[in-house]
């Protein structure tokens, strides 16, 4: 299933639901609704969620909304 640009799990860092919050400068629950809602993946251990960095990021990337001058 994975595809050839992922990286091995043991690669990959793994942000809790805060960190990601003060990634984005978003409260928590933003953040659980992002994952509740499937726009942001996420893993769950336990009773907690954890992001992987860089689907933050690609997350932040897509959804960047340049200002096009005239």
């Amino acid at each position: 299933m994975a595809t050839a640009d992922e990286r091995p799990l043991n690669e990959v860092q793994f942000l809790t639901v805060a960190e990601v919050a003060s990634v984005m400068r978003v409260s928590k629950m933003t953040v659980y609704r992002l994952v509740h809602s499937g726009h942001l993946p996420a893993i769950r251990v336990g009773r907690s969620f954890r992001v992987p960095e860089q689907a933050v990021h690609e997350y932040l990337r897509e959804s960047y909304v340049g200002v096009e001058t005239a």
